[in-house]
């Protein structure tokens, strides 16, 4: 653009010393004076005009100088968001062109003072007009940009959004909005432990037989999570879970000689542990600085735990060695209360997303527990303390396109063992999960989006599949 301004400029130059050189041959008389006195005052016009048009490159260098400082104080991509994206209507030349060309125009303005009267004249009109021209289409161009030159844009409050693959999401609810939130998981686990039987708390204590060989449980968890924004930066949650569980335990019978392998099976299914979350945006991110987002979480003992399960002492007890037996039915609920504060960490680096948790959850000890056993008889526990649980995770996202994105990343949490009137039970000792997620996310529109995520165990005490189905729906 520059260079073109230039090119004109010495054109028109050109044109200007050929059209004066011609009025000044035309306006002289045959009979006037002998022929080298025409051409030395020829020669000195030419002399003057050259030296005019120096002057006028010599301003139209300081204009273009002048011109390439503001960008390199302002920056390019600064003008291109601001101005120079956009067109004036009906003129094709973006307000940066516009800028250039009244620059231009200005210069060749001041430097046609220089000129002769007749062309001076000429090229102050020539000018003028260029210049009038040039205003009006910045004019026009600027006063369609919505947004004027010098506001800054609203800096990004929320963090970036990716496939979900943890409990806990990174994006909070815009303030006034309420997501619905469907969801359904379904869990396998496979294990030849007594310790790891459906996902109950305090699994030590339902070990009563020592013949047990596996066990296969498959749970299925049908949810609704409620999530309202309050302000831009806190969000409130609630939880309700419907949980099916069965299993079946393959074992032989000690003290019997038998070499037969029995099946035992086991179901359960009813209300699980309504939870409530709070969660607050500390700060605003960028790409330096994660965003933080902490959260607590309650969870109740609204579930049916591993106490009320009543345990079959006809079919599957062993003599009088125990006394005790494997439940008839599953849990499904931890049977303790419980709470968990954590943070959430977000740090956006283009294309992809980098994303964690920290978290510690404190189950509440119980006073006074017993479990039914026999024929309605009950058996006296005493205090239980299940063990605390830390946890953290660690996930990537990309963004595929302005619809899809996807997710990966690896959950771990460490189980402490449970504790019997201050003492720990015999064979509860510290387990490690860990899990392997990947994640998908589609959204189809401004309301509905579909995430699926499944996870694979990497431990032995980790359930070996989880394939989890979420529908958030925004109102």
């Amino acid at each position: 653009m520059k260079n073109g301004s230039l090119r004109g400029i010495r054109q028109a130059g050109c044109s200007t010393l050929l059209l004066l050189g011609g009025l000044a041959h035309a306006q002289t008389p045959p009979d006037e004076g002998p022929t080298s006195a025409k051409l030395d005052a020829l020669r000195r016009e030419v002399s003057e005009q050259a030296a005019a048009l120096e002057e006028m490159k010599r301003s139209m260098a300081r204009q273009e100088a002048t011109i390439r400082e503001l960008r390199s104080v302002l920056g390019n991509d600064v003008l291109d968001r601001k101005r120079g994206g956009q067109r004036a209507p009906g003129t094709g030349v973006t307000p940066g062109d516009t800028a250039t060309n009244a620059a231009a125009a200005t210069a060749g303005a001041s430097g046609a003072q220089g000129l002769p009267d007749a062309a001076n004249a000429n090229a102050n009109a020539n000018a003028n007009a260029n210049a009038q021209q040039a205003g009006d289409n910045a004019q026009m161009a600027l006063a369609g940009d919505e947004q004027p030159v010098g506001k800054p844009p609203e800096a990004e409050t929320t963090p970036p959004a990716v496939a979900p693959i943890f409990d806990q999401p990174g994006v909070l609810t815009p303030k006034g909005k309420l997501v619905v939130e469907p969801s359904f998981q379904y869990g396998y686990s496979s294990n030849n432990r007594v310790a790891l039987v459906g996902y109950t708390i305090i699994p030590a204590l339902l070990i009563g037989l020592i013949d047990v060989r596996e066990v296969k449980t498959s749970t299925y968890i049908e949810a609704v999570a409620l999530r309202y924004g309050l302000t831009k930066r806190l969000e409130i949650e609630a939880k309700v879970p419907y949980v099916e569980s069965s299993g079946s335990t393959i074992s032989r019978e000690v003290f019997t000689g038998t070499a037969v392998d029995n099946v035992f099976n086991a179901s359960g299914r009813g209300l699980g542990d309504v939870e409530a979350t709070l969660r607050y945006q500390i700060n605003y991110g960028n790409e330096k600085m994660p965003y933080f987002i902490g959260w607590l979480r309650y969870k109740s003992a609204t579930g049916k735990s591993p106490f009320d399960v009543v345990t079959d002492c006809v079919t599957r007890c062993v003599g009088n060695t125990t006394g005790t037996g494997l439940p008839l039915g599953l849990p499904t609920g931890t049977g303790f209360q419980a709470v968990q504060p954590g943070i959430t960490w977000l740090l956006p680096t283009d294309p992809a997303v980098f994303f964690g948790t920290f978290s510690y959850l404190h189950n509440f000890a119980r006073d006074n527990v017993s479990r039914t056993v026999l024929n309605g008889q009950q058996e006296f526990l005493g205090k239980i303390a299940p063990g605390d649980i830390f946890g953290f995770n660690i996930g990537i996202g990309l963004s595929l396109n302005e619809h899809a994105s996807f997710s990966i990343g690896y959950d771990q949490s460490i189980i402490w063992p449970t504790k019997q009137n201050g003492q720990t039970v015999p064979g509860s000792v510290r387990v490690t999960q860990g899990t392997l997620l990947v994640g998908y996310s589609y959204r189809f529109n401004s309301r509905y989006t579909l995430n699926v995520s499944v996870g694979a165990g990497l431990t032995a005490d980790t359930p070996n599949l989880t394939v989890t189905v979420r529908l958030p729906i925004t109102f």
